[in-house]
């Protein structure tokens, strides 16, 4: 089941003026005049206007002004909108965005003043430093909170919004950071309003855009020329002309077996018969998708969801709208704590536990807020066991309640103390503490088909009934009263009473509708056999119910004519069953049955009076043989000290499982008056006549003698029977005896087998359990590991979609926590990095490590490494990336090579020849000098022994070992005197100079060398 805050409602008064013109149409609405409110002091509450038009509310922040400025371009200015701007604006400086929109736009842009009602065909731009909402039609401010909680103006707007114009309501979210507006735009929606959000991969702020569609309540996701081309197609659609009554027909289409067929295929595709549900909120919700889909009729709505079965789940989530929130109604969960609370904590038995269930709990906020209200009222002692069910027929809620993780927005409903105590924050969201999660316990449940829960203490149901027709209804309050324990309490919306069912519950709170449960012996039927399942026979049913509501049915005159006669002239009777037993009494049954001294019994035979015990053995056994009914007549029984005369008669009755039962009638014959005149003449009478009397009492008595050897000889014929069948009952219990022996044995031996498996089962439970506590603890030192390191990483799946990341990688990618499951590729990445879904994907195919380096917007540089993620048998499973910030690393690498190239540049300028040699006296470095004096080229030279150098002219010992002395005794040599024929050069001799350098390298000592004079080279 599924609630929304309330029933959606519009009153004919609430709209917008609409003034007349060829080019903006009047739509009259039904229903009586509105009264609009005035928040302000002092204010004169205007008049509302009948004629009505939808009321858009366009939410942004950062980047929205653009969007707006574009959706504005392309909206035709003959449209029939009334466009209310909010966006966040510093509270301290005037706004001059009046004057930006009207360059953009011939609609006329106002700033909003308090009590101004809206008109079709303006923009009404929100002030700075206020708080607004619209009531009856009209733009209330107030000023903007003093406290320092969070500033949500979209939400506030957006809530106000939905609860004055109801589907009428339209809802844009536009660019933006952070997440305004998501929960404004659920509640729009639950009222049956059309919510868009700007594309976020367009936005130049996503985080409000993506935060509205994470909330699954957008149902255009579009840019802003986009957005205004669907506000002008559905201006104008029926839909929003119609929305304060029910569809036409002319909107649905004729007849209703085309939506009998569309709830056939909900039935069919998500398990919920919605043809249980209210039709009125049906029809308006199908009318809904029509319009968003830009379908006519109701025919083509079906065979388009036979073209599209993946909008079936889409029209499912529309009937059934996930909206709460926490501490609804603020002054009912007051009435828990004062009243409800108190006397549950009071009434509780030792050790058990309490017990509360939320059918229709949504995405869980009721049943969070009901555990976290009681263990407020527990205080100290809130150890107590609790156990608080949240029950929903939608799956995908159900989920979300389980992780109980939602938007910084619940700081709107839930106050400081309590966010501090109960909640976590999570990654810029709120996650319900654990210790209250571990007391709620949520599942899929359905209310009319499930099985019920049992010995609750407090059920909490609202705005779910009104939903309901009301055959559902009432069994669902059968189900609530069967839950409940005695007393228990119930409490229902605002809207929802218990009806018929008020004389099993008393009222705590009339108000707030607060029931506790009345004790009582009737048991109510709950078999879901008994309710019309079929939306095939919906019709029919609706016909019955309309007879019914019009005054009363023929039927029931009659059963009130039937009672009377019955009360009145009927016979005495009783019905029995085929041991006697009585099971109901008619009449005035005293002057034949009486109770029997002793133990208490409803045996029809214990309760005979004396003279009517043999004869009704008698005739129940005829009428038992025969299968017919028994007659007897002149009976006679002492009333009163006199005989009387009685006519007994015996009926076979069949009931309903084709037990037999009889229907015992008594008729006391009237008193004749000839027995007195008979008395008066007895003393003249005859001796013949008196032969008469005597043969007359004889036959009697005959007639007794012979009833009774008849009855004497059924009951031996009847102990007989008896007899023989417990003579064969006998053998089959022997015989069943033997077998149960066996079975017994067959029992021993699995009983033991089962405490084997037991014991096993419970080393095994040991074991898991110790397991998880590992695992636990793991999970918490990567949670922290995660948290503490300072580097972006970022884990993918196999297909690429984002499994988990650091802060620092949200803070570096544009990461928000609902981006978890998103593929890499629809992130938009402050790097220079276009082919990041490439790269990964050649990682995780490849088994291979990729890595490069890659800057930023602001000029900073990262290192990226993407390796696979191999798992403990080595199947790759993923990637793993890290970036690294290496921008002062690049910095010193780029300035060591600057002063490289200038030592060089400098040293190619002196002209004594240089040579640079590493520890194995290799070059590593020549100057120009050098070349020219020797005539070689740096490919001859470079990276070579220089001992191997020309023809080994270089290759003498003496210069060889005073090299190594150099440098492993760290000291230089000076004029060292080489005399060498060069075979390019002739015949020269040089002094040479070497030196150690010192290098931060000191794996790799370097020598130099360098020439004094023109005789002589330096190495």
């Amino acid at each position: 089941m599924k609630k929304s805050p309330r029933a959606p409602r519009l009153a004919a008064g609430k709209g917008c003026t609409q003034p007349s013109s060829p080019l903006t149409p009047v739509r009259k609405a039904t229903g009586g005049q509105g009264t609009a409110s005035s928040a302000g002091r002092g204010a004169a509450a205007p008049q509302p206007s009948r004629d009505v038009c939808p009321v858009v509310g366009i939410g942004a922040s950062a980047g929205g002004l653009e969007a707006f400025s574009e959706l504005l371009s392309h909206l035709p200015v003959d449209a029939p909108l009334a466009l209310v701007f909010v966006q966040h604006l510093d509270p301290k400086h005037p706004s001059i965005l009046t004057d930006i929109l009207s360059r953009v736009t011939r609609i006329p842009v106002v700033e909003v003043k308090h009590g101004m009602r809206v008109e079709p065909g303006h923009v009404y731009v929100m002030p700075p430093n206020t708080r607004m909402t619209i009531v009856e039609g009209v733009l209330n401010l107030a000023p903007r909170s003093a406290d320092r909680g969070p500033h949500m103006p979209i939400d506030h707007f957006l809530r106000s919004l939905s609860e004055d114009q109801g589907s009428r309501a339209i809802a844009i979210i536009l660019s933006g950071s952070a997440s305004d507006g998501a929960l404004g735009l659920k509640a729009v929606k639950a009222e049956g309003g059309i919510t868009f959000a700007e594309a976020p991969q367009l936005a130049k702020f996503d985080s409000m855009p993506r935060s509205a569609v994470a909330s699954g309540a957008v149902d255009f996701v579009l840019p802003p020329k986009g957005i205004a081309q669907e506000l002008t197609r559905i201006a104008r659609h029926p839909y929003l002309s119609e929305a304060a009554a029910l569809p036409s027909p002319a909107l649905l289409g004729v007849g209703f077996s085309a939506l009998d067929q569309i709830l056939q295929m909900l039935l069919k595709n998500s398990g919920v018969d919605f043809g249980q549900y209210r039709q009125t909120t049906i029809r308006r919700r199908i009318a809904r998708r029509m319009m968003v889909h830009g379908v006519d009729t109701l025919d083509n709505y079906r065979l388009y969801l036979e073209g599209h079965p993946s909008q079936l789940q889409a029209l499912h989530n529309d009937l059934l709208v996930n909206v709460t929130r926490f501490f609804r109604d603020s002054e009912a969960f007051g009435i828990l704590q004062r009243s409800v609370f108190p006397s549950i904590i009071e009434r509780r038995q030792a050790d058990a536990p309490i017990r509360f269930w939320a059918p229709g709990c949504a995405t869980g906020e009721e049943a969070y807020s009901l555990a976290i209200g009681l263990l407020e009222s527990l205080g100290e002692t809130a150890n107590l066991p609790i156990q608080v069910f949240g029950t929903d027929v939608s799956e995908p809620a159900i989920v979300k309640a389980r992780a109980g993780i939602y938007p910084e927005n619940i700081e709107l409903d839930v106050p400081a103390v309590l966010l501090r105590r109960f909640f976590v924050k999570l990654d810029g969201q709120y996650q319900v503490g654990k210790a209250v999660r571990e007391r709620c316990v949520f599942a899929k449940h359905n209310l009319a088909t499930d099985p019920p829960f049992s010995k609750m203490d407090l059920i909490v149901c609202r705005n779910v009934l009104i939903y309901l027709e009301p055959e559902l209804q009432k069994r669902v309050l059968s189900i609530f009263h069967y839950a409940l324990k005695t007393p228990g309490f119930l409490m229902l919306g605002v809207s929802e009473t218990v009806g018929s069912l008020s004389d099993f519950f008393s009222v705590v709170d009339k108000k707030y509708r607060v029931y506790a449960k009345r004790p009582t012996s009737m048991r109510f039927d709950l078999d879901v056999s008994r309710l019309d399942r079929g939306t095939a026979t919906m019709g029919r049913v609706k016909a019955a119910r309309t007879a019914g509501e019009t005054g009363g049915s023929p039927l029931d005159l009659t059963r009130e004519v039937d009672r009377i006669l019955l009360s009145k002239y009927a016979p005495v009777s009783v019905l029995v069953n085929e041991a006697a037993e009585i099971l109901q009494f008619r009449g005035h049954t005293s002057p034949y049955l009486e109770p029997a001294s002793g133990q208490a019994s409803f045996n029809l035979f214990k309760m005979a009076r004396e003279g009517l015990l043999m004869e009704l053995r008698m005739a129940i056994d005829k009428a038992r043989k025969r299968d017919a009914p028994v007659r007897r007549e002149g009976l006679s029984i002492k009333q009163d000290g006199k005989l009387v005369q009685v006519t007994l008669e015996v009926v076979p009755v069949s009931g309903p499982a084709q037990e037999r039962n009889y229907l015992v009638l008594f008729e006391r014959v009237p008193p004749s008056r000839e027995p007195k005149a008979s008395a008066r003449a007895a003393h003249s009478a005859t001796p013949h006549s008196r032969r008469t009397t005597i043969e007359r009492q004889s036959e009697s008595l005959r007639h007794e003698l012979t009833a009774t050897k008849e009855f004497l000889q059924s009951i031996i014929q009847e102990r007989e029977g008896a007899n023989e069948e417990l003579q064969a009952a006998n053998e089959e219990l022997e015989s069943s005896n033997e077998e149960l022996q066996s079975t017994n044995e067959e029992l021993e031996t699995s009983k033991e087998e089962l405490q084997s498996v037991n014991e096993e089962l419970t080393t095994l439970d040991e074991e898991l359990n110790h397991r998880n506590v590992e695992l636990s603890q793991l999970n918490n030192d990567l949670n922290n590991l995660l948290v503490g390191v300072s580097i972006p990483i970022i884990i993918l799946n196999n297909d690429g979609r984002i499994r988990r990341f650091t802060p620092m990688a949200a803070k570096l990618l544009n990461l928000i926590p609902a981006d978890r499951g998103r593929p890499i590729g629809d992130i938009r990445p402050n790097l220079d990095l276009s082919d990041l879904e490439q790269l990964c994907r050649h990682v995780i195919d490849t088994a291979t490590v990729a890595e490069r380096e890659v800057s930023d917007r602001d000029g900073h540089w990262y290192s990226l490494r993407v390796r696979p993620y191999t798992t403990a048998d080595g199947h790759v499973e993923g990637a793993l990336m890290t970036l690294e910030d290496v921008t002062v690393r690049k910095a010193g690498v780029e300035q060591i090579t600057a002063a490289r190239e200038r030592a060089e540049t400098i040293a190619d300028t002196v002209p004594l020849p240089l040579v640079v040699l590493d520890a194995e006296q290799r070059v590593v470095w020549a100057s120009r000098a050098f070349y020219e004096t020797f005539q070689v080229t740096p490919e001859e030279t470079m990276e070579r022994f220089i001992h191997e150098l020309g023809n080994g002219q270089w290759n003498i010992p003496a210069l060889r070992k005073a090299l190594v002395e150099t440098l492993e005794k760290k000291v230089a040599f000076h004029a060292f005197e080489v005399e060498h024929e060069f075979s390019r050069i002739g015949a020269k001799t040089m002094l040479l100079n070497a030196r150690p350098m010192h290098e931060e390298d000191k794996e790799r000592p370097m020598i130099l060398l360098r020439k004094a004079r023109r005789e002589a080279a330096d190495l």
